[in-house]
């Protein structure tokens, strides 16, 4: 219990201390949110009623209590490109997002997962997965995006290969390819290692001459001992889609907020960069304590020597 309780006392740590980094490098950054809404023509005066309408002639550290404020009780300001709030402006592209992450999370775990066990069960396809896994993993998500553009989209003609609007989940399927190549990959390369390791062990053999089917020995000696390394990767892969998104979603048109964020920030709109920000941040620190979480769970060797620092504390 401890130990679940420091883990996310520290994962509100490192959120906060993540608000204040992307603050500051935002205000550091060169180029004036004000100067830009006035446009080129406005006088000094003009740009000083922008920025005083704003805030932004504000004391850095007062600006930043007022943003940590307001987020703290759901409000992330107003849209300096667009005179919105900030939420309006969320709401539905977080939606588009999710749509991706999501699909893009259930490829990786069917094909990693399923290309790892057969990696290694099979020894004949083994040494055919393991080039395509290596290739995979090589390859980044924009240059796959390219390729799968070109093939399914250009040549085929199967798919959209602009996804604003187009085609429902049909219009997802190629960004989620995109996204999910690599890590796919890459959880395949992890699964297929870690079996293998479980079954070279020597319980799994003994197992295997009590007269354990199989299946029985893979499902409760393999697949249940590799299961905490398996979860651990499984977990930082989702995560690392947070990031992937904004070159996947700019490169098939989506929009979500990774694009979203490449506009904003081109557009000095502060606020909208902060949120989508913080809120890419808080998603990627949410799905590893969960993964750590989980990974205690499922370990018992972390559980007991969980119970063993606890018990010599008292």
């Amino acid at each position: 219990m401890r130990a679940a309780l420091r883990t996310v006392t520290g994962a509100l740590l490192t959120l906060l201390a993540s608000s204040l980094v992307i603050f500051l490098a935002l205000a550091a950054s060169p180029g004036d949110a004000a100067s830009r809404l006035a446009g080129s023509k406005a006088t000094a005066a003009q740009i000083a009623v922008i920025r005083h309408a704003n805030g932004l002639d504000q004391p850095l550290p007062l600006r930043y209590l007022h943003w940590l404020k307001s987020c703290l009780h759901g409000d992330f300001g107003t849209s300096l490109q667009y005179q919105q709030s900030v939420s309006s402006l969320l709401a539905p592209r977080v939606g588009q997002t999710l749509a991706l992450v999501s699909l893009t999370a259930l490829l990786i775990m069917v094909g990693g997962l399923g290309a790892g066990i057969v990696g290694a069960l099979s020894r004949p396809g083994s040494a055919a997965l393991t080039v395509l896994s290596g290739v995979g993993v090589a390859v980044p998500s924009f240059v796959a995006a390219t390729l799968l553009i070109q093939v399914f989209a250009l040549w085929l003609g199967w798919l959209p290969a602009i996804s604003t609007g187009v085609g429902g989940l049909r219009g997802l399927i190629l960004p989620a390819l995109a996204l999910a190549l690599s890590w796919a990959a890459y959880l395949s390369q992890v699964v297929r290692a870690s079996l293998r390791e479980q079954l070279g062990q020597e319980h799994v053999a003994i197992a295997r001459s009590r007269g354990l089917s199989p299946a029985g020995v893979f499902r409760r000696h393999v697949l249940r001992n590799a299961a905490p390394e398996i979860t651990t990767v499984s977990g930082l892969a989702v995560a690392g889609l947070i990031a992937g998104t904004v070159v996947v979603e700019q490169a098939f048109g989506i929009g979500g907020i990774g694009s979203f964020l490449v506009q904003s920030v081109a557009g000095k709109d502060s606020n909208v960069v902060l949120a989508i920000s913080l809120l890419m941040v808080a998603a990627f620190i949410l799905t590893t304590t969960a993964t750590d979480l989980l990974h205690r769970a499922l370990d018992p060797r972390i559980r007991a020597a969980a119970k063993t620092r606890e018990g010599q504390a008292r």
